[in-house]
């Protein structure tokens, strides 16, 4: 593509952005400043809204919704059409009917989280004082802070408190943070691959993809979209270091070995001559299509900045003291970007605050990414688990 028409797609996709940003393709929930959202950096934000979609009924009583919490590069569009990509929604393999998150039995809520960029008030949102993006004049964004806007919506909903709140990776820190913060109001959670406080490893990924975005000329110190273009090549790099950590070792091994990407012998170039460069290529591409900069930038910050046990001593167990809410923990063998040991830590800190919860280690060769695979044994603990509690909070089938 030559750089007219780089710049000519640059320009179009921003605009599209803008619009999805400010009037997504899903619902969408609105407060002025009748309902301010004081954020953890001690800046208010006002006003705000929040996007999101439905799948199924409430029912009579209110007491069969469900939360499902997207991960980094998630939205709202769980099992439906992302219309951004045309693609399917990220949790269709659970969420639906029949499916181990029924829609046929639950009303599941779903969001884009604070500091997203489908419609959520994000850097790619206007600024009501600027008529601008708000780009990085927009507060640091945290996990609590995305929970507490979820929670205004369930509010809004007229909702008094959740069935269930699922959801992996930075999904199962908002579950984590939901269970801690509102634990009146969550019967039953599903922290799924995930970890009561981002490891140095992980902070350590994410700051070579912030990196690789910020040095990009077209950043623009983070204006980009004021000038119609996007830096391209650094959210691509980003997401390219990102997504290997998203995979195993055996399963980069399986699917592409040190075969060569269509020839027969090594180039003595650096044109990619092996399918795994290819492939980390069409990834990091792919997603520039679809996903703001700036809110990679900010997503990724809230997940660095999460430490549940922070808040309360130090002590993770302090932070369910209390609980009435029944959990299942996840977790995957081959996960190396949050492995078994971070979901012990939460299971030994929920049994230590008298809570009642399972843990399930599940194998599988698919690494971090198996919780939005076809993973049947999850599907079945995650079936179970959610039946045990509905008998329990007495909503038949």
């Amino acid at each position: 593509m030559d750089p007219t028409e780089t710049n000519l797609r640059d320009a179009a996709s921003a605009d599209h952005r803008r619009r999805q940003a400010d009037e997504p393709s899903s619902r969408v929930a609105r407060f002025g400043p009748d309902v301010p959202l004081t954020l953890d950096g001690g800046i208010t934000l006002s006003p705000w809204q929040i996007a999101y979609e439905t799948y199924g009924t409430l029912n009579a009583e209110k007491s069969n919704a469900v939360l499902v919490c997207h991960a980094l590069t998630g939205d709202q569009y769980a099992a439906s059409t992302n219309p951004l990509t045309g693609k399917p929604g990220w949790w269709e393999l659970v969420v639906g009917p029949g499916k181990p998150i029924d829609t046929d039995r639950f009303f599941v809520i779903a969001t884009n989280v604070l500091g997203g960029c489908m419609g959520t008030t994000g850097p790619a949102s206007t600024n009501p004082e600027t008529g601008k993006a708000w780009g990085l004049d927009l507060p640091v964004i945290t996990i609590a802070d995305m929970v507490r806007a979820q929670a205004a919506l369930i509010d809004h909903l007229g909702i008094p408190d959740l069935f269930l709140v699922a959801g992996g990776s930075m999904g199962g820190m908002q579950v984590l943070q939901w269970a801690s913060a509102y634990g009146s109001r969550v019967f039953a959670a599903a922290p799924i691959a995930t970890a009561a406080s981002h490891s140095a490893q992980n902070i350590a990924f994410y700051e070579v993809g912030r990196q690789a975005v910020m040095a990009d000329p077209d950043w623009r110190e983070g204006r980009y979209l004021d000038h119609g273009v996007q830096p391209r090549k650094g959210l691509a790099v980003a997401r390219m270091a990102a997504h290997i950590t998203y995979m195993s070792e055996v399963s980069l091994h399986q699917k592409f070995g040190r075969r060569l990407q269509n020839r027969d012998t090594l180039g003595y170039g650096f044109d990619g001559d092996f399918q795994i460069e290819s492939y980390l290529r069409h990834q990091g591409s792919s997603f520039v299509d679809r996903f703001d900069a700036n809110s990679y930038l900010y997503v990724s910050r809230a997940m660095d900045y999460f430490d549940l046990a922070a808040d309360h001593g130090g002590i993770l167990a302090k932070a369910f003291e209390g609980t009435r809410t029944r959990f299942c923990v996840m977790s995957f063998t081959t996960d190396w970007a949050f492995p078994t040991r971070d979901s012990r830590v939460i299971v030994h800190a929920l049994a230590a605050a008298g809570a009642k919860v399972s843990f399930a280690e599940i194998e599988s060769d698919r690494g971090h990414d198996a919780f939005l695979l076809d993973e049947p044994e999850m599907h079945a603990i995650l079936s179970g688990f959610i039946d045990a509690a509905a008998r329990a909070r007495g909503l038949e089938r």
